[in-house]
């Protein structure tokens, strides 16, 4: 048996810490991207007899990268999105003791033995209330655990701890970035509705506002799954959605929207347009239709930073465009614009609108990360052509920028969701290579977007060029976590 064990410092009261581990959502923000997925939270909390499931990935570069090999050849295939490269694990809440300690054991999974504990004590030196949290996990690993004094066993162990403290060093980043975003944010519980919640950003988002003491309502297409009073059933393709559902919300999320990813066919193409612009409608009129019993409510709504068209500095120089630069004129900057244009039932009633315009989601989960990953693990990764702008951004911000804009009643209109620094492709590439140490020096032909994505879909959406600008959002308040590429590469990847 080997123990793991791990210290973490917090300037926050005891009872707070504790508190956020007993909401909604500690398990799905403190689960890294490059070690798996939360297939089901701890259906009890942290009560005695509460179970988790969590699908777990190999370790390493290469476990991440084969974990994103398989999300992109499911997502390019049209493959059901449960396909994965990960073991699951089931986990049972063993112990608690309420604002000082609780334990989970891996009931079954890829080990031969797990038991974790987790301590929380007052921090006697800190000159402000805080807190010394301790996690020790007691281990064996399968087959060499059982083999004591064999050197391939204390080998197996070196490793599996250095891969444990990528976790907890992801765990400890991201539980204080969630605590200081609650305490800079502090308000009244809220009641917020969230289309498209089972997504990377949605999924995110709800365990956020759900550490913060937010109550969310899940909107759903199965009826038979709007069973609850946290579930409302929808169905945008047919207007169905009944205004009583929302009457008791403070805020709507629509994240919700055909994935962008594969081929633009004609078919693909009308169905990313209308999942996105039927569903806000249809949102937009219903809260429009409440407006008049006097209850604020605010509509958050995705957009993306394809508004401003795939070459908007084609003419001039690159400068970094703001929230009133003109849309373009291709499919996505159509689809973005007809998108936001659906909100304006709401907004005409007095309903709070933002337009949150993401850029390039850094997660392996998603997007061109996920896309390039697996050659870079390979050796065979380099850039996407060497001079266009990639305004990009991490998850947790991106995420962090969507409860910032439902907590900030001053924040109104189109937004954008970069990172304060956008980088040129090559320079991508060479930081992406120096994060997973490996060469980044194969340019990637340009058939190879093209053969995934179409002709049309290579240039608006691989071979895009758009600085844009981050600056509406910093001015309202918001702070970054990951204001340079590599910390947020380094941060999702496992490599700090």
């Amino acid at each position: 048996m080997a123990i793991f064990e791990y210290t973490t410092h917090l300037p926050y009261p005891r009872e707070t810490v504790f508190r956020w581990f007993e909401r909604p959502g500690a398990l799905p923000r403190l689960s890294a991207p490059f070690s798996g997925t939360v297939r089901q939270e701890p259906d009890k909390g942290l009560a005695v007899g509460s179970r988790a499931v969590i699908d777990v990935a190999a370790p390493g570069t290469l476990g991440t990268s084969l974990a994103a090999a398989v999300g992109a050849a499911a997502l390019a295939l049209g493959l059901p999105g449960r396909i994965r490269a990960e073991i699951p694990w089931h986990a049972k809440h063993i112990s608690l003791n309420p604002g000082r300690d609780f334990t989970d054991i891996m009931e079954s999974g890829p080990l031969a033995r797990w038991e974790h504990q987790h301590f929380f004590a007052d921090d006697s030196n800190s000159p402000m209330p805080g807190t010394v949290m301790r996690d020790v996990v007691e281990f064996e690993l399968p087959l060499l655990g059982r083999l004591p004094g064999n050197k391939a066993q204390r080998l197996a162990e070196r490793v599996f701890k250095h891969e444990l403290s990528q976790v907890f060093r992801y765990r400890e980043r991201t539980l204080r970035g969630d605590l200081a975003f609650h305490a800079s944010h502090e308000t009244q519980p809220l009641t917020i509705a969230v289309a498209g919640a089972s997504g990377l950003i949605g999924t995110q988002l709800c365990a956020l506002l759900g550490g913060g003491g937010h109550r969310v309502k899940r909107l759903v297409r199965d009826r038979r799954a709007a069973n609850g009073e946290d579930t409302i059933f929808w169905a945008p393709e047919y207007a169905v959605l009944d205004p009583e559902e929302l009457r008791d919300v403070d805020a709507v999320v629509n994240l919700a929207g055909h994935t962008i990813g594969s081929r633009f066919t004609a078919s693909a193409k009308e169905e990313i347009r209308a999942s996105r612009v039927l569903g806000t409608g249809l949102l937009a009129r219903a809260l429009a239709s409440l407006a008049k019993d006097g209850r604020q409510r605010s509509l958050i709504v995705a957009s993306g930073i394809g508004i401003y068209g795939a070459t908007p500095h084609a003419n001039g120089p690159a400068v970094p465009l703001d929230e009133d630069a003109a849309p373009g004129t291709d499919f996505i900057a159509g689809v973005c614009t007809a998108w936001e244009d659906a909100c304006s039932p709401a907004r005409q009633a007095g309903v709070r609108v933002v337009n949150v315009r993401t850029g390039l989601v850094q997660s392996p989960a998603t997007g061109a990360l996920q896309r390039m990953l697996p050659l870079f693990a390979l050796g065979l990764g380099g850039p996407l052509g060497s001079e266009a702008w990639q305004s990009w951004i991490s998850v947790d911000d991106v995420v962090g920028i969507y409860a910032h804009a439902l907590l900030t009643k001053s924040l109104e209109g189109p937004v954008n969701a970069v990172a304060p620094h956008p980088v040129q492709a090559k320079e991508y590439a060479e930081v992406l290579g120096k994060v997973v140490r490996r060469p980044a020096r194969v340019q990637v032909p340009a058939f190879g977007p093209r053969l995934l994505l179409g002709k049309q879909g290579a240039r608006e959406l691989a071979f895009a060029d758009q600085r844009v600008s981050s600056q509406k959002i910093q001015d309202s308040g918001y702070v970054f976590r990951h204001v340079d590429l590599e910390s947020a590469l380094r941060h999702v990847l496992g490599h700090s």
